[in-house]
């Protein structure tokens, strides 16, 4: 489908001879984004961003944010796949390998202004929304922590001014005959109830049969079902005050990882079963399950003061997620290693800001608070094969307590010098506080441990609390050349907080147990261009340069003992540098032409961990390649209007993009395969505006995707394993979709 940038383009002509035609033009449009803590276009945003509205989003058939990963330039938006909704998000070479509750991502997800605090409850099916931000490069100043590498920004759909009515009922499903189909129902109905009143509530509901095929069972795999509901209510007690009260419950449960073995990065294949990597193959005799429940409340106050005609917004927020499961870890067709997990969490923020005008100043200040509560457990349930598949072998239990509470102020001001020179600076200051306690996997064999459900039974064998404190900011300028040309430099700094592992598989307790390990820091020195080609089109275009210090791993390992021992520490420091261009073009009224192309060189400067495990740090560490960091993505597409008689008209659209290869542990020996992905669409809007019937591909060309090559030990105990535990993403996926709306 149309690539994301696409949507930044509105020509004047195109717009006119389409002024009654929903097609390109709804996806040609330029959006209303809040990146700067206030409402303005995304053309006049002197940063990287991609943007999309409500209308773009269902043109797309967006059902979560994966379905946009490879449609931007130095992004991949990838769900882990060891269990649905966990974001391991990467942009500009920066992005984590984690499930661990306790790791901070390096692109923050912030849902109507409220950050997720763990990257867990994430990469959700999406209904009801109006928009959807993604800001490239450090955003520290005005969003914190845990931004190195950018930040993505959800807006929920709120109440109209008039009464509408909105719904859709999709069918998709593998064209091969492999698995089952999958449903989705959804629904929208608001408006508003008095002069100051007015109320929202949608509904999504998606029923997935299972893409895959289990070759041990023959059965489908990856069935899964999904609820959201959400009601929004708006009150206006007065002309200057508006508030927003926002309330998501989502619940979801289905099988657990469709788990593949092939050859890992030694040569070694699974010892029981091992398939090709480039297949949708797999065969595990542990399904697993999942099941999760997310409660998100939101309340938002603005109101509008006379001092430097401004605004006070005050945004608070509550989430509660529990999750737990069970994943096949071995990914064969016996007993070696499986393993449940319980994850609960609890949330609460508050952030005050001011943001008002003072002659040619416009000032953003607040205060954030921020509490985060995680309870963490996983089991390792090893070797059944040893007893026939009655129970496991051997039993090891662990997990922790964690704790956050961060305090931050932030300013932020942009000043015009005069019509064509805008200033631009920023800072902000963070007080964090962490505490842990931690039993390891390593110190809880076969005891009746659970931290969440039975804490009394676990060994605690480590407790602390740090507290760091951290300055980040931001000094650009902004060359307005003419109103459809700017340029644009800037510097900023952002840091990715420290913390500590829960997920303490080491023996070692001293030199690789949970930590703490120290905050990264990222300074970025980035220049841009943005026009809109005398307003038949829009390029948009920047080069930058980054400088990661302490940079925060999850250094993964094969072990003969745990199976996989996870390592945070602060690995490098890295240099990377890029550059990334997107554009749309429109070619005559009808067609729109989009193009995008995004490379980085990332390379380590200084190593001071063993990356690749051979027992020293030298330059053979140095000569490694960052994890998810893909040099070169790009892609093309077109979309183009037909008039079809006195019935209504027809949108064709298709997208080709291209993502290279990647590496998934920071030794080199787990990798991507590089991605050819091609999405094509067809929408008939009938005349009158009200239905719409789509027919959709995604992935057509059916490519391969993991969410991780976990390498697996040669030897787990006394039993031969071999190869790696890398869960399988969709391929193919073609679907039909009928909307109406009023």
């Amino acid at each position: 489908m149309i690539t994301a940038f696409s949507l930044m383009l509105t020509g004047p002509g195109l717009a006119q001879a389409q002024e009654n035609e929903r097609g390109s033009t709804a996806l040609l449009e330029e959006v209303v984004v809040t990146a700067r803590k206030r409402e303005e276009l995304s053309q006049t945003v002197p940063i990287a961003i991609t943007a999309y509205n409500s209308e773009q989003l269902d043109a797309l058939k967006v059902r979560d944010l994966g379905n946009l990963s490879v449609k931007m330039p130095n992004v991949a938006l990838d769900d882990i796949g060891t269990f649905p909704t966990i974001a391991n998000f990467s942009i500009r070479g920066l992005g984590i390998n984690s499930s661990i509750p306790s790791i901070d991502p390096t692109v923050g997800v912030f849902v109507d202004g409220v950050y997720m605090g763990q990257n867990a409850g994430v990469v959700i099916d999406m209904s009801d929304i109006q928009s959807i931000e993604v800001l490239r490069g450090p955003q520290g100043t005005l969003f914190g922590r845990n931004v190195t590498g950018g930040a993505i920004l959800i807006n929920t759909r709120r109440p109209g001014d008039e009464a509408e009515f909105d719904a859709r009922v999709a069918v998709d499903g593998n064209p091969n005959g492999d698995g089952g189909l999958t449903t989705y129902v959804m629904a929208g109905v608001g408006g508003p109830l008095s002069d100051t009143v007015g109320v929202r509530a949608s509904f999504y509901h998606t029923d997935d049969d299972g893409y895959f095929e289990n070759l041990l069972t023959g059965e489908d795999h990856g069935a899964a079902k999904t609820t959201i509901f959400r009601p929004v209510l708006s009150w206006e007690p007065h002309d200057d005050v508006r508030v927003y009260l926002r309330w998501e419950h989502l619940t979801s449960n289905g099988d657990g990882p469709a788990s593949q073995n092939h050859a890992n990065g030694l040569g070694i294949p699974g010892a029981f079963a091992s398939f090709d990597r480039d297949s949708f193959d797999f065969s595990i005799d542990e399904p697993g399950f999942y099941e999760l429940e997310n409660d998100l409340v939101t309340l938002e106050v603005n109101w509008d003061v006379p001092f430097g005609d401004g605004t006070v917004t005050n945004i608070f927020g509550w989430k509660d997620y529990t999750s737990e499961g069970e994943s096949d870890i071995d990914a064969q067709p016996v007993w070696l290693f499986h393993a449940p997990f319980w994850n609960n969490q609890e949330q609460f923020s508050n952030e005050l800001r001011y943001t008002g005008t003072f002659g040619n100043a416009r000032v953003t200040t607040g205060i954030y608070w921020f509490d985060n509560e995680v309870n963490y457990h996983e089991r390792r349930n090893l070797l059944g094969i040893a007893t026939g598949g009655v129970a496991p072998a051997l039993v090891q239990d662990g997990g922790g307590n964690y704790n956050v509470e961060s305090k931050a102020w932030f300013g932020a001001v942009d000043f015009d010098l005069n019509e064509a020179w805008t200033l631009t600076a920023g800072a902000r200051y963070t007080k964090e506080d962490k505490d842990a306690e931690i039993a390891s996997l390593i110190f809880n064999v076969n005891t009746s441990c659970n931290v969440v459900t039975n804490p009394s039974g676990c060994l605690f064998d480590f407790n602390d609390e740090a507290s760091w404190n951290a300055w980040s900011g931001k000094l650009g300028v902004t060359w307005n050349i003419r109103n459809d040309l700017r340029m644009y430099g800037h510097w900023s700094r952002s840091q990715r907080s420290g913390g500590y592992n829960l997920r303490n598989t080491a023996v070692d307790t001293v030199n690789l147990g949970p930590g703490p390990f120290d905050e990264e820091t990222v300074d970025s020195f980035e220049i841009g261009l943005k026009t809109e080609l005398g307003g038949r089109g829009r390029l948009n275009a920047a080069v930058f340069y980054n400088e990661v210090d302490d940079m925060q791993r999850e250094v993964n390992l094969a072990d003969p003992v745990a199976g996989v021992v996870q390592i945070i520490k602060n690995t490098a420091n890295a240099e990377i540098w890029g550059f990334e261009a997107e554009g749309a073009f429109s070619l005559g009224n009808r067609t729109v032409l989009t193009v995008s192309v995004g490379y980085i060189n990332p390379e380590y400067s200084d190593v001071f961990f063993d990356l690749n495990g051979d027992g020293v740090v030298n330059e053979s560490d140095e000569d490694l390649k960052l994890p998810r960091a893909a040099e070169w993505t790009w892609s093309l597409g077109i979309n183009h209007d037909f008039r079809v008689g006195d019935w209504g008209y027809l949108t064709a659209r298709a997208n080709y993009a291209y993502r290279d290869d990647a590496f998934f542990t920071d030794s080199n020996l787990g990798y991507f395969l590089s991605q050819n992905i091609l999405d094509a669409g067809l929408d008939f809007r009938a005349d009158g505006g009200h239905w719409i019937y789509s027919v959709y591909g995604r992935n057509l060309l059916d490519e391969v995707n993991h969410g991780g090559d976990t390498q697996l030990p040669t030897m787990l105990g006394p039993l031969p394993t071999g190869g790696t535990f890398s869960p399988l993403m969709k391929g193919r996926v073609v679907g039909i979709e009928v909307a109406y709306s009023y």
